[in-house]
């Protein structure tokens, strides 16, 4: 009988197993080094480029490595780079806020790659929608490639508001757009129904509508604009939305079981919709497919601004990544691969629901395609069609704080209001909207003067401040 040693049959074969293995891996060809890498923090971003990226390390050099990182991690990443030398990806793809972090230094320190000679040289200054570059501008230099436009607009429950006889095309302003709602609010009870999802605790909500009226946080010198006529007029117009006796808006929260519950049942009419934000209600509200419409967002004024922006994203190259002229040149070739490509602006719309900032793009009839969510109307002609008023948006690293600012000032406006210590009185509301604004507008410049960098925009902001107040800060 054949002595297999001191191992069992089972063994052997296990043996056996690992040296195959062993052999046929060293004979395999190893997978291609990447030369390059790539960092987004969004998946549906990743799956769309995956093609576009393979085939471009088919055809070219450097081959890139996409990965998908959260996009804290990606911030943290991006500063410690800017900040300590630590290695970061060649190219990255972030949010408007994380982005703005890197603006916080000089024009020299920051760490993208000033590519505004280069984007004017290609001339895609003017072949990109102009507004799309303002969250990636700092102190008159473009440091990313623009993703998309994000036009807002309203989604509305037409099958409720159609059944009622109303006709939205009378809207114009949100004047308009409280006289024509308010009887379908009074259809549905008494606090049973409301025209508008909107809280005064929902920041997001605030700034499109600050936007949409032309007002400011941080102007595009760095200072500080807080206390503005205009942004008085939005909070106390917000205020009587949330808070007055006529109320309007109810608190429906994005994103959420009980938000999407309170739309589907029909609680709220109206909601702010983003070009992204269709493509989140499909998902989590599907049962709402042909009883939705969108039209633009009522003007403040007669004639003014139908629309307004919310969110974005950028592609970037580090600086660390660009060593050499040479190097600089392969990574923006990529970048132009992926940001500028047709394909990729049509499956961006085909998927997500969102326009392409590159206006060569939008005569494609993609956009013009019925959508039976939105009762065959075509969404995407209707966001082109608003996309070059979008509103511009500051790129300071203080705009997400400033906007904290405003919105803890409006929750105490619209707290007091409901307390009664105003007594619903229009004048002590706008002098204590007022109070609270400027009480905003200090506490947030000095924080902005801790910042030795941007020092000189915080001391401007601060005789710039009363001005603001008569010429509203545009």
């Amino acid at each position: 009988m054949l002595s297999l040693g001191p191992f069992s049959p089972g063994a052997w074969l296990i043996i056996a197993s690992a040296v195959v293995s062993a052999v046929l891996l060293a004979m395999a060809k190893p997978p291609a080094k990447s030369e390059a890498t790539m960092w987004t923090f969004a998946r549906m971003h990743a799956l769309m480029y995956e093609p576009l990226v393979a085939d471009w390390n088919k055809h070219n050099s450097p081959k890139v490595e996409m990965l998908q990182l959260g996009l804290p991690a990606i911030e943290r990443r991006m500063l410690a780079s800017f900040f300590s030398g630590t290695p970061c990806a060649d190219l990255m793809e972030v949010e408007r806020r994380a982005v703005a972090r890197a603006f916080a230094g000089p024009i020299e320190s920051v760490g993208f790659v000033d590519l505004t000679d280069r984007l004017n040289r290609d001339g895609l200054l003017e072949k990109i929608n102009g507004p799309s570059f303002s969250p990636w501008s700092s102190r008159g230099r473009v440091f990313g490639l623009p993703h998309d436009v994000h036009p807002v607009m309203l989604g509305y429950r037409a099958d409720i508001v159609e059944a009622a006889g109303i006709d939205v095309a009378k809207i114009e302003t949100w004047d308009d757009f409280e006289r024509v709602m308010r009887p379908l609010q009074e259809m549905g009870g008494k606090g049973e129904r409301f025209a508008l999802s909107m809280w005064e605790t929902h920041g997001d909500h605030l700034e499109v509508l600050i936007l949409q009226a032309g007002g400011t946080l941080i102007d595009e010198q760095g200072a500080v604009t807080i206390d503005s006529e205009i942004n008085r007029r939005v909070l106390v117009r917000v205020s009587d939305w949330c808070a007055g006796p006529d109320r309007i808006a109810m608190d429906a929260p994005n994103f959420t079981a009980s938000g999407n519950q309170l739309k589907v049942a029909g609680k709220v009419i109206c909601a702010f919709m983003p070009d992204w934000m269709g493509d989140v209600w499909k998902h989590e509200m599907p049962e709402l497919a042909g009883k939705v419409k969108l039209m633009p967002l009522p003007a403040w004024e007669k004639g003014g601004r139908r629309t307004s922006v919310w969110g974005g994203t950028m592609l970037g190259i580090p600086k660390a990544a660009a060593t050499s002229p040479e190097r600089f040149e392969q990574l923006y070739a990529f970048a132009s691969h992926l940001y500028l490509s047709q394909e990729v602006a049509r499956e961006l719309y085909r998927k997500g629901g969102i326009i392409t900032p590159v206006k060569t793009f939008w005569n494609d009839p993609i956009y013009d395609q019925p959508d039976e969510y939105f009762c065959g109307q075509a969404p995407g002609r209707s966001y082109i069609n608003l996309a070059g008023d979008v509103p511009l948006r500051s790129s300071s690293p203080f705009n997400a704080r400033a906007l904290d600012h405003i919105t803890s000032a409006l929750v105490r406006l619209c707290e007091e209001r409901r307390s009664g210590a105003l007594a619903q009185d229009a004048a002590k509301i706008e002098t204590r909207a007022a109070e609270l604004l400027k009480l905003a507008q200090a506490q947030m410049q000095s924080k902005a003067e801790r910042n030795v960098f941007l020092s000189h925009a915080a001391e401007a902001s601060a005789g710039h401040s009363a001005g603001v107040s008569e010429g509203g800060g545009r």
